[in-house]
């Protein structure tokens, strides 16, 4: 049996992937992982309107954070320094590892909240989180 914790997080990850999915990002992968570091979602956004016409998607690395309570802070905040440096490194591998890829990057956020019946009390999209 899986602890409530873990429980937690897949829940929370659900969430986000159907989120994402109703804005119209494609989740290209889930839970991708090499020996440094982990992704929970990668995705494709829509394409996006630049200058001179041209239309371009951009490919979405996506940690999610769930939380029952803020107890010991919010969802956003347990998204460490040292946890974006390990997405940042785990997003480069698989764009070296991966071919025909939108050029496009960027590392969104995604912060579930739960209620005392597992529901989803609360779910915030943060683009960029980076901020390149």
């Amino acid at each position: 049996m899986k602890s409530a914790h873990i429980q937690e997080g897949i829940l929370g990850e659900k969430a986000a992937v159907k989120h994402l999915e109703k804005i119209g990002y494609e989740i290209i992968e889930q839970n991708y992982k090499i020996r440094y570091g982990e992704i929970d979602i990668i995705a494709v956004d829509p394409l996006k309107s630049l200058p001179a016409g041209r239309q371009e998607r951009t490919l979405v690395f996506v940690e999610v954070k769930t939380r029952s309570s803020s107890e010991f802070g919010t969802p956003l905040e347990a998204i460490t320094p040292w946890k974006i440096r390990s997405v940042i490194k785990t997003a480069q591998f698989y764009t070296l590892s991966h071919k025909n890829l939108p050029q496009l990057l960027r590392i969104d956020a995604i912060a579930v909240i739960l209620g005392p019946l597992n529901e989803i009390e609360s779910l915030d999209h943060v683009k960029n989180i980076t901020g390149y």
